[in-house]
């Protein structure tokens, strides 16, 4: 089993891995297109009002947890019957729920932005328009939760990424039309990307139905499933809302004490290490799903060696984009977009620290939820991350600088690293001191010793094109080099020598 899982990972995350090379080239000149077509106050406009409706998506993500929980540990157990009464259940959940998010944004929602939010006068009627149109795209992104968990559980990533491609290339086409439209821009692009959302919804309902025999509905409530799967949620949605505060809570108090221009600063670059933490994104959907199959079948000690091995080797594929990325992000934002909202720079480098930070407890989450006992979990780790926001509201009430909210969330998702831990050693009897050992002191002496050979070439060269090459290749070999000779043990260099020589067979003999 343990052998065909992992060749499973390999497939699926190579699968993945060309979807995410077509979406970030596609997505970088998406955000360009857009942001040239809308300007520097209606981007950040955008975002924020957008902003304000995927607060919701604390539901979302609650439920898409406990949704992909379930199917993946009923996959595991090979339970078929099973399997239909928790995708049935899930549907009749996340409509009950899409139904109320509407009643909710519909009225405490626009009272929100039409009264507290900072928003220039004459665009309030096109925010307007950009907030009813985001609760279209989020409701149906609600119903459609079952669905893309199907896909998950099932590990068909060939699929999924078929249609998440079609997704951008979509959004790609939007921008465009944006772009060259002589009305309000704004609107447009809210209005389009509904359509948008519609379609990719309908094709992803589409594929299920025809694929999986789980994925017909069937009218009804089982309260015992219900039961199971909203204690589940309820306790998650605390995680989630934290995740939320700390993203979306934190941007609206943002945009109160700034405006709409540091918003869109902080949009593009979260926008860059979404691009880039797809990287990461991709080995982990690979192999979350082995990870709860593992608990689910008892394997408890390779279940352990996932978690190490999946951090590990997220952390170093974050890593390798990431270093030459933080050393020349001025130069990257300039070719990029032309124009550089101020405070974007600093947003970009410190938002990748915390991608880093928080890929470390990537598979630990995955792992804790997989053991189904999240009550103490999620009221610790959430009631912790929920410190962001009163912590970066006070730092902007008293005027430090924007950024600082970013460096709150480093402090704190380092703290809720050390807690997961101690979760995990209790309900999987995982090792802390093997963890520190193998994965953290591991991934910290191999990323300084990578940064610092780039770093020279970056503080001694002037800026220039020449410097731009030289920190990048430079960055590439020793994080390579470092990875492998460091980062890697004796069976993962093993591994990766049988790779190369089948890749050098096949293309170069």
């Amino acid at each position: 089993m343990e052998e065909s899982g992992n060749k499973r990972i390999a497939k699926n995350a190579a699968i993945l891995y060309v979807r995410m090379l077509v979406m970030m080239f596609i997505s970088f000149f998406t955000a360009r297109v857009i942001l040239n077509a809308l300007g520097v106050d209606d981007y950040g406009i955008y975002n924020v009002v957008g902003g304000l409706v995927s607060m919701f998506s604390v539901l979302s993500g609650s439920l898409s947890s406990a949704t992909s929980r379930f199917l993946t540990f009923g996959l595991g157990k090979g339970d078929l019957n099973n399997l239909k009464k928790i995708f049935s259940t899930t549907i009749n959940i996340h409509i009950i729920l899409a139904i109320i998010v509407v009643l909710i944004i519909e009225s405490v929602g626009v009272w929100f932005l039409n009264h507290r939010m900072t928003i220039p006068t004459d665009r309030m009627y096109a925010a307007n328009w950009v907030l009813q149109c985001s609760v279209i795209v989020f409701a149906t992104g609600l119903l459609s939760v079952p669905y893309n968990a199907a896909i998950i559980a099932h590990e068909k990533m060939s699929a999924f990424a078929y249609m998440t491609i079609f997704d951008v290339t979509s959004k790609l086409l939007i921008a465009f039309g944006v772009y060259y439209y002589h009305g309000d821009k704004l609107i447009l692009l809210s209005v389009l990307f509904v359509c948008q959302c519609i379609i990719n919804r309908t094709v992803y309902w589409l594929y299920c139905k025809r694929k999986f025999t789980e994925c017909s509905y069937s009218f009804g409530w089982d309260k015992q499933m219900s039961r199971s799967i909203f204690s589940f949620a309820s306790w998650n949605f605390i995680g989630s809302t934290a995740d939320l505060m700390k993203d979306q809570g934190v941007n609206i108090v943002i945009n109160i004490f700034t405006g709409p221009v540091v918003n869109a600063a902080r949009g593009i670059a979260m926008q860059i290490n979404s691009a880039v933490n797809q990287f990461t994104n991709n080995f982990m959907v690979a192999i979350k799903p082995q990870i709860t199959k593992c608990y689910a079948v008892g394997e408890l000690q390779r279940m352990q060696n996932l978690i190490f091995q999946g951090t590990r080797l997220s952390f170093f594929l974050f890593m390798l984009i990431s270093i030459p990325l933080f050393l020349e992000i001025e130069k990257v934002l300039y070719l990029w977009l032309g124009q550089v909202p101020k405070h974007t720079v600093l947003f970009a480098r410190l938002i990748l620290i915390l991608s880093l930070s928080e890929i470390l407890s990537n598979a630990l989450v995955t792992a804790q939820l997989a053991t189904g006992n999240i009550k103490k979990y999620q009221l610790t780790v959430g009631g912790i991350l929920l410190l962001n926001l009163p912590f970066s509201y006070l730092l902007l009430k008293i005027g430090i600088f924007p950024e600082s909210t970013i460096i709150v969330a480093i402090i704190l998702s380092q703290l809720c690293l050390l807690m997961r831990l101690c979760f995990l050693r209790s309900s999987i009897k995982l090792s802390i001191r093997l963890f520190l050992r193998k994965v953290y002191l591991n991934v910290l002496v191999t990323s300084i010793i990578a940064i610092v050979p780039p770093s020279i070439c970056f503080f001694l060269m002037s800026d220039s094109t020449l410097r731009f090459f030289i920190v990048c290749i430079s960055s590439i070999i020793t994080s390579s080099f470092s990875i492998y000779y460091l980062g890697c043990n004796s069976e993962e260099r093993a591994l990766l020598k049988v790779y190369y020589f089948k890749f050098k067979n096949k293309y170069f003999n």
